[in-house]
């Protein structure tokens, strides 16, 4: 390599002339630094080695992390890593903090992790690259030290925090199992979805069964909401919602906590009551949703409560398909009738015929209630 008119300014030294490609590689908007080829004040390569620093590393890391949940501390907030051990953090949080000098190419690392003590991770670091043309290596150690701590949203389950409550009642009854655990599925399905996205503030604080329901304290107003109007899309109802000032934040601005009373209808599907001023024959429930549905258990036919009773029309309970007994089918007299042996005395008794009913069957279930004697749907065949 020739030699160039240029003289190291440190040394002395003449400076070899390079290629285009050494002389471009790094010289935008450096011209005056001596460290990168291509300068007007070039090292040469001698001295540019004595200040050359391969990486720059902390001489420690220390890394926050939740006992509880692993989240890890990054800056002003804790963040969930999804790391499956310590180490795993202790790999990421190093490879973020270490730095390559820029005018290395060809960059190749590894990291070997020394685990030396339950709170200590040593981390060594390997590197090699090239620079100048000239191969280079280094070798650093950083220690990792672990503390272990609460982040904010554990620390708000252990202490029992919650921002809303959501009352889980029916009107003048008391809520099913089945609408108490599916209140429960939506609680947590909602908190989980809520988790998926990143949100650190979703959490199911408590869920406590009561003699007259269920009670659903929540993280925020937002769960709670999201939990109220599902139970109300999937069972009818109504909710109300009301707000109680708690505290001030740390700001002065007032912090509310917000009950959200779910009523759900007096009925069920499933339910077979008798409505008051009707001489049409027992409803057999199939939806309380909206305006309440169903079928008539004399005839089979639809029907749906007008807007002003919506849900809960006045009537009286007779019974559930499950409180239906098996009897059997004397004779077929027309289409509006079939004679049916009562469970209870065992005589023929001639009653009404609904459309569901099947004419070859053997046997029906029946409900005896004081609306009298009525086949109901086999609900086998659904």
């Amino acid at each position: 390599m020739s030699k160039s008119r240029a003289f190291c300014p440190r040394c002395g030294d003449a400076i070899p002339e390079r290629s285009a490609s050494d002389a471009d590689g790094g010289a935008g908007g450096h011209a005056n630094d001596p460290l990168r080829p291509g300068s007007e004040v070039e090292l040469c390569d001698s001295c540019y080695f004595e200040d050359f620093d391969f990486v720059d590393a902390p001489d420690r890391i220390d890394v926050r992390v939740c006992s509880r949940c692993g989240a890890v501390h990054r800056g002003k907030r804790w963040v969930d890593v999804g790391a499956e051990d310590y180490t795993d953090i202790a790999i990421e949080e190093v490879s973020e903090a270490l730095a390559v000098h820029v005018d290395v190419e060809d960059v190749a690392w590894q990291i070997d992790p020394e685990q030396v003590d339950q709170n200590t991770i040593r981390m060594h670091c390997y590197f090699t690259g090239v620079v100048r043309g000239t191969p280079v290596d280094e070798q650093v150690t950083v220690p990792v030290k672990i503390s272990r701590q609460t982040c904010t949203r554990c620390g708000r389950i252990a202490g029992d925090y919650y921002a809303s409550v959501v009352q889980i009642r029916a009107e003048d009854r008391t809520p099913t199992t089945d609408e108490t655990e599916r209140a429960k599925e939506i609680a947590n399905g909602i908190v989980a979805d809520m988790e998926a996205t990143g949100d650190r503030n979703a959490f199911v604080t408590e869920i406590g069964e009561i003699d007259d329901g269920l009670n659903i304290k929540v993280s925020t107003n937002k769960i709670g909401k999201k939990i109220a109007n599902k139970m109300i899309e999937e069972f009818g109802g109504t909710v109300n919602d009301a707000e109680t000032l708690v505290t001030e934040d740390e700001d002065g601005n007032e912090v509310y906590r917000v009950t959200f009373a779910v009523r759900l209808p007096p009925y069920t599907p499933g339910d077979v009551i008798d409505l008051d001023e009707d001489d049409s024959g027992p409803v057999i429930v199939r939806s309380a949703r909206g305006n309440l549905k169903g079928v008539r258990a004399t005839t089979g036919e639809r029907y749906e409560a007008g807007y002003e009773a919506g849900n809960s029309p006045d009537a009286r309970k007779l019974g559930e398909l499950e409180d239906a007994v098996e009897t059997t089918v004397v004779t077929v007299e027309d289409d509006n009738a079939v004679q049916v042996l009562d469970p209870e005395t065992y005589q023929a008794k001639t009653v009404s015929r609904p459309d569901y009913f099947d004419p070859d069957a053997e046997t029906v279930p029946v409900l005896k209630s004081r609306a009298g004697l009525h086949i109901l749907p086999d609900e086998r065949d659904d």
